[in-house]
């Protein structure tokens, strides 16, 4: 099984989602957005910038 994006709403409303591992491991957490769609739009951002995102060393 692939990874997957998890889209929830947290205590204070705001929705997030989860990057998780295909064994269950967050490997990623958003900020908190207003609305559903902007979350989501959160998560296209992720998929689109981050498969060729370099590692840098600080």
């Amino acid at each position: 099984m692939a990874g997957k994006f998890e889209l929830y709403t947290d205590k204070g409303g705001h929705w997030r989602f989860n990057l998780e591992a295909s064994n269950g491991q967050v490997i990623a957490s958003s900020e908190g957005y207003n609305s559903k769609d902007a979350a989501k739009n959160g998560i296209e951002s992720v998929r689109k910038n981050a498969p060729d995102a370099p590692v840098v060393e600080l």
